[in-house]
């Protein structure tokens, strides 16, 4: 077993390998980049787990399964399905000899009706439990119960931005005379970006500029409400129009704003950028936009590329596999991905040193005036908004533009409302119900 030496979990692993060792549940918080998906099990596995059952590990997307059980099985030297399989919905590549199981949170949730004690495995692997969905807190909460009845069953959990003193408590050991509350279970911090971010903001909406007494122009934040929103562009109205024929208020929608930052990085130097984008629609429209922006520079099927060329993938779960496989592949031009937040955690696209970032991203919320479950577009948290630009720091010095103000950013929630306060119970006190956890009192 080999453990790349440039990341940094591959440090601590005689620390995590202790961890798991001694105690029933440990929690690994790493930042982004720091290796802690695909080295942890190849660490659960030097321990000798998988033998008595799998290691089961999960991520809270379909793409993402897929591509670290490609990773891992890789780094093993194996082919994918024998010691290191996955199985997301409508696709099982694991059998009975393999020791290693990727899957998605809801897989194993499904697991859960038909197998309450967990016996086909022996350790699970909680991967990116900082996202709080619906599952992961099922999951977690069912683990709470499951471990006093599985002592020999070990639970990992790992995140890159989680509050580790609360994971920490809900899974500490039972009370004894030393310690009334428990033993919080152990956290081993692991640093992960290894080169500097420069984070800049540029919002769509400029600032006013300070006054100018020489100019007729009116520059009181009372004359400068004339900025106003319009079908999803800011417009500025044209009393802004300051002397010379410029406008103190652009008129900037967030795909003028994407294409303008493209044309920044692009003069940085080399590296790959990525784009995070709330959905398809939006994906589609961005790509649109790029091509009729960078004109002859697109390379493309068909016709040579010039010197300058680049490249514009898109990544986003509905896509084929190979469509999705194409952002891991070599290459000699520079490209531009433009992502959904499946690059946020779990999936580390290679050859990234600049991110943009609109600071958005559709999230599920259950609407109570229509009882229907809704996805709408909501500005992310300041954990996200970190998660997104330390993509860039993983090769060299990287670079992540904020398409919003540094304000904004510090009026964001820290972390991500669990979905759990955002959604219909009706489906958690069935699944409760399902499999035997009782019903919630009211």
């Amino acid at each position: 077993m080999t453990y790349p030496e440039q990341l940094p979990v591959s440090a601590r692993r005689e620390d995590i390998a202790a961890a798991i060792r001694d105690h029933q549940v440990v929690i690994v918080a790493g930042e982004t980049g720091s290796g802690k998906t695909t080295q942890i099990p190849k660490i659960a596995l030097d321990l000798g787990r998988g033998r008595d059952g799998q290691i089961g590990h999960t991520q809270p997307r379909r793409i993402a399964a897929r591509t670290v059980a490609e990773r891992i099985a890789e780094e093993l030297g194996t082919t994918l399905g024998e010691t290191v399989g996955y199985q997301v919905r409508f696709t099982d590549t694991s059998g009975e000899n393999t020791l290693v199981k990727v899957m998605t949170d809801g897989i194993l949730l499904a697991q859960i009706q038909r197998d309450p004690m967990l016996l086909a495995y022996d350790t699970l692997i909680i991967d990116e439990a900082h996202e709080r969905s619906l599952n992961i807190d099922f999951i977690l909460g069912y683990l709470t119960q499951l471990l006093p009845r599985r002592p020999d069953l070990k639970v990992v959990i790992t995140s890159a931005t989680i509050d580790s003193e609360r994971f920490a408590a809900h899974f500490a050991s039972p009370p004894s005379p030393g310690h009334p509350d428990g033993t919080p279970a152990p956290v081993i911090e692991v640093t992960g970006r290894t080169f500097p971010v420069d984070i800049r903001y540029r919002p769509l909406v400029p600032d006013p500029p300070p006054p100018d007494p020489t100019s007729a122009t009116p520059t009181t934040p009372a004359e400068w409400s004339d900025l106003r929103p319009t079908r999803g562009r800011v417009v500025a109205d044209r009393s802004t129009r300051a002397k010379g024929g410029e406008r103190r208020g652009e008129e900037r929608d967030v795909l003028t704003a994407i294409c303008e930052a493209v044309d920044e990085l692009c003069a940085e130097g080399p590296g790959d950028i990525l784009v995070f984008l709330a959905g398809e629609r939006d994906i589609r429209d961005t790509e649109e936009a790029l091509v009729g922006h960078l004109g002859p520079r697109v390379a493309g099927a068909g016709r040579a590329a010039p010197a300058n060329a680049v490249e514009i993938l898109p990544l986003y779960a509905r896509l084929s596999s190979a469509d999705q496989h194409r952002v891991f592949e070599p290459h000699a031009t520079r490209r531009v991905v433009l992502a959904t937040n499946v690059a946020e955690t779990s999936l580390t696209v290679p050859g990234i040193r600049y991110v943009i970032d609109p600071g958005t991203a559709r999230i599920s919320r259950y609407s109570k005036a229509t009882k229907v479950q809704r996805l709408p577009i909501e500005p992310v948290s300041q954990a996200s908004a970190n998660q997104r630009s330390g993509r860039c720091g993983r090769v060299a010095d990287g670079i992540a533009i904020r398409l919003y103000s540094e304000s904004d950013f510090a009026s964001r929630p820290e972390y991500t409302e669990p979905e759990i306060l955002r959604t219909s119970l009706a489906s958690v006190i069935l699944q409760m119900v399902a499999v035997g956890g009782g019903v919630v009192a009211g």
